[in-house]
């Protein structure tokens, strides 16, 4: 027999924890090789954990709403000897002891760690903390650190209101207390995000309570955090996409039975948003201190409505490098797993630039939101028909135009009226000036 240690894995760019929502089996469970064995949740997206070896499950290490950081085991296996023990896919890493006398100095009935323990640490590279063994959350060792120096006890540590995921305290919310703790003081001060004094809601007989979901508050919070990190501004210009409108009614039905999906207004639009971030660089940016970082790929992000009423932002990489046909697949392809939550970790990750498409509710303009670090996001209005001057070789005329507003908001740190409002005008100028001729 053989055992053999299921870890946490690495599940996308810059993702270093997860937090187990559910186990899909339980010890004594026979495991096939490839079957799905737990769930797991990170701030972007909802998972499932296969298994790369067939075995039975033996011991659970991590409780379901842990968070867990990568690398760390999760649960142990039993297999039989050269059963399953093919290469790992990349979802998950485990390792094998099939031969206990090559390991005499350890007992051979434990599994051998995918990382030794060290020594005066928790496991998982983490100094300890005895006086926050008792604690009911985690906490980073960087915020250990502080508590300890400032002499801050368990209990009041436990009350102090957290800005990070699930409630978590971060460096900001500690030090934010400590600035303005008192001696003696036994009530918390709040974090920023939660520092607008807090008015009682008022709850009268029949009214229903619902618990906001694990994502409502993540939105909830980043959504704060961007209003308080980046001074926002919102640029607005109308576009006239009259052209847009025919030329898509020509040819939709030619790609829908070409390619067996519809052709949406959204890779148009993100086909101009490129050519214009192309002309104007600085829009596609981060912001790193006091250091401004140009991004060289032009990752696209679009919010996607999810049937639970929450929001989700996939995100299309190198969108310079698609076509319009291109462009049209990859939306269709990642708004219909976004909504059967089907997405991976990647598919969240790298975003330089957002558009949101508030039209698609009958709204003619709006006001969004950056997604942090980008430092701008677009919405585009619905199209409206709407009595319009126009030029002609006779002079000028009324006539009934299709027409739509766009709404740039934009992080004033970095990007100002001139640049914020004539990339927006630029987005406007390529979808009026779209060739009608063009295929697909």
């Amino acid at each position: 027999m053989a055992r053999v240690e299921l870890i946490m894995p690495k599940m996308g760019e810059s993702i270093m924890e997860a937090t187990i929502l559910k186990w899909l089996k339980k010890p004594g469970d026979k495991i096939q090789q490839d079957e799905s064995v737990l769930e797991v949740a990170t701030d972007k997206v909802d998972t499932e954990v296969p298994s790369t070896h067939a075995g039975v499950l033996t011991e659970i290490l991590a409780k379901e709403g842990e968070v867990v950081k990568v690398g760390t085991v999760v649960a142990v296996l039993t297999t039989e000897v050269g059963v399953g023990t093919s290469a790992p896919s990349p979802n998950i890493t485990a390792v094998t002891e099939s031969d206990p006398s090559k390991e005499k100095a350890k007992d051979p009935s434990k599994p051998v760690p995918i990382m030794a323990q060290q020594p005066g640490t928790n496991g998982i590279g983490h100094a300890p903390v005895t006086d926050l063994k008792t604690a009911s959350r985690f906490y980073s060792p960087l915020v250990k650190n502080i508590a300890k120096e400032e002499k801050i006890p368990v209990a009041e540590l436990e009350a102090i209101a957290g800005s990070g995921a699930a409630g978590r305290v971060t460096k900001k919310d500690i030090l934010s207390y400590v600035q303005h703790r008192k001696p003696g003081q036994g009530v918390p001060y709040r974090s920023a995000i939660s520092s607008a004094p807090l008015v009682p809601a008022s709850i009268s007989a029949g009214d229903e309570i619902i618990q906001m979901d694990r994502m409502r508050k993540m939105i909830a919070e980043r959504m704060v955090d961007s209003k308080r990190i980046a001074p926002h501004v919102t640029s607005f210009v109308e576009a006239d996409v009259t052209n847009i409108v025919a030329w898509r009614n020509k040819v939709k039905n030619e790609f829908q039975k070409r390619e067996g999906d519809g052709l949406t207004y959204t890779p148009i639009f993100m086909e101009a948003v490129v050519m214009a971030i192309k002309d104007y660089p600085m829009i596609n940016v981060q912001v790193d201190g006091d250091r401004i970082i140009r991004k060289k790929e032009i990752n696209i992000g679009m919010a996607v409505a999810l049937p639970t009423g929450n929001l989700i932002v996939p995100v299309i990489r190198n969108a310079d490098q698609y076509n319009l046909s291109g462009l049209a697949k990859a939306v269709n392809d990642l708004v219909k797993r976004a909504r059967e939550n089907k997405l991976k970790p990647d598919d969240l990750a790298g975003g330089t630039y957002t558009i949101s498409n508030v039209g698609t509710f009958g709204n003619v303009m709006g006001t969004p939101i950056i997604m942090q670090p980008q430092v701008g996001i677009l919405a585009i209005g619905a199209i409206q028909k709407k009595p319009a001057v126009i030029e002609t070789s006779a002079g000028d005329a009324i006539a009934i135009r299709h027409k739509m507003f766009l709404s740039h908001s934009y992080d004033h740190r970095v990007v100002d009226g001139a640049l914020g409002g004539s990339f927006v005008r630029r987005v406007a100028d390529y979808l009026e000036k779209f060739d009608t001729n063009r295929g697909i």
